[in-house]
C-alpha cells in the first residue's frame, strides 16, 4: 500500500508539521526580504515549474525537495481509481513505500443550508445552484498528498513545459515550428498582441526616440498609451524587454495607485525583472537573473512587502505563461494540485 501521508500520520505529528512548515516559510521570507541572492535562487527555482505554484506551496515544496536532497521537476497526485487522473492517467505508478509531498489545496465541499446562511450573514459569497440549494465550493485549505516524477515507474513521461506545450500548438495549428537563432521562443507576436489587448500600441524603435531614450524598453500610460522597445537590440532581447513592459502593465505599476502614491521603482523593477526571466526560462530562453533592482534595498527586511512582492510575481508570470500556452486539462482541474491556484 502507498504512503501517501508520511510524517503527517498521527494528529501530534500533524501539528508539528504544521508548526515547522509556518517556521520554515517565515525563515525562507526573511532570507528572501534580507539576501538578493536567496531572491535569485528563489526566482530560478520558479522558473523550473513555470510558475504554477503560489508562494505557500512554493516554498513549501522547496522546503520538502531539500530535506530529500533532490531536484524536482514535475508533481502529479497518485490518480482515483479509474485511473483518469494523475499518474495513473500517464500509465504510471507511485512504487510502494513512497512518502508523498504535501502541498495546500482547496477542499471543496456542499456546505449545509445554516452554514451557507452563516457565511452570508458574515459576508462571505455563497455560490448558489438555480434551485437556491447552495453548490459544492471551497470551504478551506488542507494538506493534500502528491508525488514526484522521480517516484513513480511505469510508462516513459515528458515533463510538460511551457515550450513543449507551444510546439504543441503550433504543430496542431500548421504553424512554423520555433525559432532556433537568437530567440527559441516563438514568442514576440503573442507577446505583442498580450500587450495591444490591454489597450497599449506597441512599436520597435530606434534608441533616442521619443520616450524611449536609451532605455531598452518603455511603457506610457495615461493618454499616451504605448510601449516601445529598442529595435537595434537582439531578437532574444527584444522578447525579454517585451515580457519586462507587459508585467509592468499586468503589474499595475503604471495605473493602479491611489494619487501622490508611487510604488517604490526598486519594487517595480524587482517584480517586472523576475516575471521576465521566469516566463522567458519557461519558455526556453536562457536569460540571467538579475538582481540589481532587489539590490537597491527597496524592502528593507519588511516580510510583508517580500510576500506581496513575490506573490504578484508569482501570480503575473502564471497568467501570462497561461495565456501563451494554455495547461493541459489535467493541470487545470482540481486534481492536479500542480496547477496552482493553491493555498
Amino acid at each position: 500500500m502507498v504512503t501517501t501521508t508520511g510524517a503527517t500520520d498521527t494528529d501530534q505529528d500533524h501539528d508539528e508539521f504544521l508548526q515547522r512548515i509556518k517556521t520554515d516559510f517565515d525563515a525562507r521570507l526573511a532570507a528572501l526580504a534580507s539576501e538578493p541572492a536567496r531572491w535569485v535562487q528563489f526566482i530560478e527555482q520558479v522558473a523550473v515549474f513555470g510558475a504554477h505554484y503560489s508562494l505557500s506551496n512554493q516554498l513549501l515544496l522547496m522546503m520538502q525537495a531539500e530535506d530529500r536532497g533532490i531536484t524536482p521537476r514535475f508533481f502529479l497526485p497518485f490518480g482515483n481509481r479509474a485511473g483518469t487522473t494523475g499518474w495513473k492517467r500517464h500509465g504510471r505508478t507511485v512504487r510502494k513505500g513512497e512518502q508523498a509531498f504535501k502541498v495546500w489545496a482547496p477542499v471543496r465541499r456542499r456546505p449545509t443550508e445554516d452554514q451557507a446562511r452563516q457565511w452570508e450573514a458574515e459576508g462571505r459569497t455563497v455560490r448558489r445552484e438555480p434551485s437556491g440549494r447552495p453548490a459544492v465550493q471551497v470551504v478551506g485549505f488542507g494538506l493534500m498528498p502528491t508525488f514526484e516524477l522521480s517516484q513513480t515507474d511505469g510508462e516513459p513521461f515528458d515533463v510538460p513545459t511551457v515550450s513543449r506545450r507551444r510546439r504543441t500548438m503550433m504543430s496542431a495549428a500548421g504553424l512554423p515550428q520555433l525559432l532556433s537563432g537568437d530567440d527559441p521562443t516563438g514568442a514576440f507576436d503573442d507577446l505583442v498582441t498580450l500587450i495591444e489587448a490591454e489597450g497599449y500600441a506597441f512599436d520597435l524603435a530606434a534608441p533616442g526616440s521619443r520616450y524611449l531614450g536609451q532605455a531598452n524598453g518603455v511603457t506610457v500610460a495615461g493618454n499616451v498609451m504605448r510601449v516601445r522597445v529598442r529595435d537595434d537590440v537582439s531578437p532574444a532581447q527584444q522578447v525579454k524587454t517585451t515580457v519586462h513592459e507587459l508585467a509592468h502593465i499586468r503589474c499595475g505599476h503604471l495605473t493602479d495607485h491611489r494619487p501622490g502614491e508611487d510604488l517604490h521603482r526598486g519594487r517595480a523593477e524587482t517584480e517586472a525583472e523576475s516575471i521576465a526571466h521566469i516566463v522567458c526560462a519557461a519558455l526556453g530562453l536562457d536569460t540571467a537573473a538579475y538582481s540589481d533592482a532587489y539590490v537597491l534595498g527597496w524592502a528593507d527586511g519588511d516580510l510583508t512587502l517580500v510576500a506581496a512582492c513575490a506573490t504578484t510575481v508569482l501570480a503575473v508570470a502564471k497568467r501570462i505563461l497561461t495565456e501563451l500556452a494554455p495547461q493541459a486539462p489535467e493541470t487545470t482541474d482540481g486534481s492536479a494540485l500542480l496547477a496552482g491556484d493553491l493555498a
